[in-house]
């Protein structure tokens, strides 16, 4: 019997021919080879080259490498639903043709039936238990809808006394009662989805992004509203390029917070004394603009009782004057004090602090003004990029009254259809201000690509209106603040089905006329510059609540001139943005503040969990992290910014064994957002005199002799580091040493050599550095020594003796090539002390703008004072570091490095790591 055979035979010969892998082989190859002529057949007869003959034999090559390149990019994804891009593509593509586009459909329903794939359709589908019952319930639904609408036709046939449809007559419905000086609540919402807004609220285009973003967890939703994160799809460098090359990022930022407060203006200007306005914004020149209502005002608040508590930056806007108002008015505002009304827009972490201030500080004026909260009645829109302008006003057409002035006037309605061609809205006045009523979006749908112009003339009458702005003069009052045009234009906007059947009735192609029963909503457009001249600007759009959804979905269709159309991007896009332009992100880059310290706890929290669930072989151990010279163990805890450690709150410092507070935790207001079972967690909301000092009075508190500090205040920087690096969030950052004056030397030495080569990171001048001396082998030489008639392998030989002999000094010798230790190396130095300790980086990453990586955190403003009680000696500050009134005779000084560059300079340590990075800081 013979033994089983435990292989296959391989292939005969026959086997391998088959006429399927003939056909294959054949195409395959046919689809890679590219035609191409002699060129022998260029010459003519006599030898002479013919130029036509030439011409023709290039031009066929050059069409053979195109259909080439064509026939391999078909043979390599010749299936339908493999040659669409990424966003189009679906997971089961492969088996429906209904999930591709309608242009490639018929091909991928002829591919499925070469292929056999197996598809099912509706019809012959098999209904689940659970389907079934959907179904049954369905058709008792039905039922009961036919039924209701039979009742209600006979109601109308049969019904006595009732009006014709010509005779009825439209009710105006009750305004909801006005509540001053409370909290708003959202409407309730519709029977289906109140399950599903217990603990949160939704957006108003809440559905458009859960098909297309990752949301919030249900039950841990942001600010008590359900916030899109990210896009589904990738789209980091997407981003990048759509809010600064071409294209488009918008927001739907309607979780914004706003407060609206009404009074004469002499209280209103009291009102925002009391929150920390400066006075030369209130009674100043250079705002003079801002207070009549054509420009917007971006500015830091506190606490009116406590001077030292900043709460966050805010955005207020005045509302205009009314041009029209004429004389009669003028007469009787000599008689009354006119009320004027003014938006105070906050982050939603803020919101009740800053809603309690300005309520107490409203009634303490007198007369007293009124407080209204417009959550829920004010959305908002943010976009971002090149082709932002464009897509708003081919979104936004303003509505043209009969009251409107004259057109040489240029109103605002006119000036915002002329800014279509605006390519960056920093071009535009700081913080302009633009108010008027639109249109409904809907019945312009679907949106047409923007007609711009390009003459020379127009670019000239372009940049004399940016120069003259005349909205400045002929802004009127905005409808926005008033509360019964927003009501009106909620409540005005008719249904997307009778849309429908107005747009069926008109001939194809073509828009539904106007009616005058059409709403006109009210908006209000505001331009925020940064800091950063080259960096986009973006727009800000206040529309009432129920109107965001209709600018939305005609925003996201609207074709660009430059290709595609805008993209939308969740919270993870904005931070990425602000990071890219240098701007802090509110509220994580600012822990100094209440919604700061809040943000600090749930990001402690989640990166806690994702440790514990890391196995013990694969996560950090903090207790036996070993960074150099005898220092065990992490500066506090490793997985999140240790605030507590930094300014010795806790046991931590003394036992950094055991770090664990002795403190009594007490009860967390805000159970789903920290682990109660954390004392640190705890520990940080019970920090009072913790407290954020704000860009540009941290600058200028950093260079007075005699500042009056707090001493656990906080400031935000920016880092900019001098090497290579990826600082990410919770990294520490270090001062330069001041207990080693050996180290600090070290450290010195580096940032000389690092600066040094930044200025000068030339071939040439790298080349010289390095083969200066004369021990070096110089390749050039050594090859100059090989002949060039000899064999190649001879010159390889020379060049390779020249790269494996160059030298490698460890750090401390005299280096003659000025060779510096690089990361890793035995010489390179460790990082300092727990003593020179001074913050953490709140967020890190790649910046895409710069090429490199970048960082933006938060330190102690007391330990980065010239004079300093903690921390420097004299001896460090005069002969080693430089920075004090001995730094010119200093070491440091020696180097090069200039007083104020050298107090700039930081180091960088990733958490869990040893190495640190040099980088430089400013304050933003």
């Amino acid at each position: 019997m013979a033994p089983p055979e435990k292989r296959k035979d391989p292939p005969t010969l026959n086997e391998s021919t088959k006429p399927h892998h003939a056909a294959k082989r054949v195409k395959m190859k046919d689809a890679r080879t590219i035609l191409s002529q002699a060129s022998e057949k260029a010459l003519d007869q006599s030898g002479e080259l013919d130029v036509s003959a030439f011409v023709k034999a290039r031009e066929f090559e050059i069409r053979a490498i195109q259909d080439s390149m064509t026939a391999s990019k078909q043979f390599l994804s010749k299936r339908a639903f493999q040659q669409l891009p990424n966003s189009l593509r679906r997971r089961t593509a492969s088996h429906n043709v209904k999930r591709v586009p309608k242009r490639v459909r018929a091909r991928a329903a002829k591919e499925m039936k070469d292929d056999n794939t197996p598809t099912v359709t509706s019809r012959r589908r098999k209904p689940t238990s659970h389907l079934r019952l959907r179904l049954e319930t369905a058709k008792k639904l039905q039922k009961l809808g036919v039924r209701a609408r039979k009742k209600q036709a006979e109601a109308k046939t049969h019904g006595s006394g009732e009006a014709g449809p010509e005779e009825t007559v439209a009710l105006a419905p009750r305004l909801p009662r006005l509540k001053k000086n409370n909290l708003s609540t959202p409407e309730k919402p519709p029977s289906k989805f109140r399950k599903r807004q217990v603990h949160k609220a939704w957006l108003p285009t809440h559905i458009y992004h859960a098909k297309r973003a990752h949301m919030t967890e249900p039950k841990h939703p942001f600010w008590r509203f359900a916030i899109p994160l990210a896009p589904t799809e990738k789209s980091f460098r997407k981003t990048h390029r759509a809010g600064s090359v071409r294209g488009c990022v918008a927001w739907d930022t309607s979780y914004l917070s706003t407060i609206g407060v009404e009074g004469i203006e002499a209280s209103l200007l009291g009102l925002l004394r009391s929150l920390g306005v400066g006075e030369s914004a209130l009674a100043g020149k250079k705002e003079e603009k801002w207070r009549r209502g054509t420009r917007s005002w971006k500015g830091w608040v506190k606490e009116r009782d406590k001077d030292n508590i900043w709460i966050a930056e805010v955005c207020i806007i005045w509302r205009a004057e009314d041009k029209t108002s004429g004389v009669e008015n003028e007469e009787a505002s000599k008689k009354k004090k006119p009320r004027r009304r003014l938006l105070i827009r906050v982050h939603p972490s803020a919101f009740l602090q800053l809603w309690t201030e300005v309520l107490k500080a409203a009634k303490m004026q007198r007369p007293p003004a009124m407080v209204e909260d417009h959550r829920f009645e004010i959305g908002s829109i943010e976009v971002i990029g090149p082709g932002s302008t464009e897509a708003l006003v081919s979104a936004l057409q303003p509505i043209h009254s009969a009251s409107d002035e004259p057109i040489t006037e240029f109103p605002p309605e006119k000036v915002w259809c002329s800014l279509g061609s605006i390519t960056n809205p920093s071009s535009l006045p700081r913080n302009a201000v633009l108010g008027f009523k639109i249109s409904d979006p809907r019945l312009r749908y679907p949106p047409q690509k923007l007609t711009q112009t390009t003459s020379e003339a127009d670019a000239d009458a372009q940049l004399q209106l940016l120069s003259a702005w005349p909205p400045d003069t002929t802004q009127g009052s905005q409808s926005i603040f008033d509360r019964t045009a927003r009501l009106t234009a909620s409540r005005l906007l008719p249904s997307q089905k009778s849309i429908n059947r107005r747009k069926g009735a008109g001939p194809p192609g073509s828009y539904p006329d106007p009616l005058p029963t059409d709403p006109s909503i009210p908006v209000l457009l505001t331009v925020s510059r940064p800091t950063s001249s080259n960096a986009q600007g973006s727009w800000t759009l206040l529309l009432p609540w129920k109107c965001v959804l209709p600018v939305w979905y005609y925003l996201m269709h609207c074709p660009l001139s430059t290709g595609g159309n805008p993209r939308f991007g969740g919270l993870d896009e904005t931070r990425q943005l602000h990071f890219e332009q240098g701007i802090p992100w509110f509220p994580g880059d600012f822990p100094g503040t209440k919604a700061g310290r809040e943000w600090e706890i749930r990001d402690r929290a989640s990166s806690k969990a994702d440790w514990e669930k890391k196995p013990k072989g694969k996560r950090v151990e903090w207790k036996s992290l070993d960074l150099g010279e005898g220092q065990k163990g992490e500066a506090g805890e490793g997985w999140a910014c240790d605030w507590g450690f930094l300014f010795d709150t806790s046991t931590s410092a003394a036992e950094p064994e055991n770090q664990t507070s002795t403190a009594e935790p007490a009860a967390d207001p805000s159970p789903r957002t920290a682990n109660a079972a954390d004392p640190q967690a705890t520990n940080l909301l019970q920090i009072q005199d913790f407290t954020h000092i704000p860009y540009p009075l941290s600058s200028k508190l950093l260079a007075s002799s005699k500042p009056a500090l707090p001493p656990r205040a906080l400031a935000t920087i920016h880092l900019d580091l001098l090497g290579r690096g990826h600082p990410t969030a919770h990294a520490r950052i270090y001062r330069l040493p001041t207990a080693s004056p050996a180290l600090r030397e070290k450290w010195l030495a580096l940032a000389t050599s690092s600066l040094s080569k930044n200025n000068s990171n030339t071939p040439s001048s790298n080349y010289k550095r390095r083969f200066q001396h004369s021990d070096f082998p110089d390749p050039k030489k050594l090859l100059a020594t090989v002949p060039r008639n000899q064999h190649s392998h001879l010159r390889m030989q020379a060049t390779a003796i020249s790269i494996l002999s160059a030298p490698a000094y460890p750090f401390g010798e005299e280096d003659p090539g000025g060779r510096v230790p690089k990361p890793g190396d035995a010489g390179y130095p460790c990082v300092p002390g727990k003593e020179d300790l001074i913050g953490f980086v709140t967020t890190g990453n790649f910046d895409l703008g710069q090429g490199r990586c970048g960082a933006v955190g938060s330190v102690a403003l007391a330990k980065l004072l010239r004079r300093q009680e903690e921390g420097e000696s004299s001896v460090a500050s005069e002969d080693v570091g430089g920075i004090g009134k001995g730094g010119g005779k200093g070491k440091g000084k020696e180097r090069g490095l200039a007083e104020g560059l050298l107090r700039r300079l930081c180091i960088v340590r990733e958490a869990g790591q040893g190495l640190g990075r040099l980088a430089r800081w400013e304050f933003v």
